[in-house]
């Protein structure tokens, strides 16, 4: 998926040197958070212990996502800076798929920002 994204132009940092899946989404979500501009993506086998450590870092709005519809919309209307998937839930090409719905949406705004304020004060 690295290369593909690079190909296509994006900046890659891999945290993938983490021991676990938990360390991983730590490391990614704290990334992101010194880089307001980024997006990330984390695979696992399921994506769920991913998602849930990083929904553990403050202004961090993750998802688990298995579509491409989910991607997109979890992007545009919740202004999510991460995604985590499951390596044994969806193959290389969806995976991709997903990845490029996820960097092609933009944060609407607007009436969605009272939920993304919500999420904020929660964390």
């Amino acid at each position: 998926m690295g290369t593909y994204l690079v190909s296509q132009g994006h900046e890659v940092v891999d945290k993938g040197e983490q021991a676990d899946c938990v360390d991983a989404a730590l490391a990614v979500a704290h990334d992101l958070g010194g880089h307001p501009e980024s997006l990330g993506v984390v695979v696992d086998a399921y994506g769920a212990g991913s998602y849930m450590a990083a929904c553990k870092v403050k202004g961090m709005v993750a998802a688990e996502v298995s579509d491409e519809r989910s991607a997109y919309m979890t992007r545009q209307h919740n202004d999510a800076r991460m995604i985590c998937l499951g390596s044994k839930i969806v193959g290389e090409e969806l995976a991709l798929s997903i990845v490029r719905e996820f960097l092609s949406a933009r944060y609407e705004g607007g009436r969605h920002q009272i939920r993304v304020d919500m999420l904020g004060k929660m964390a």
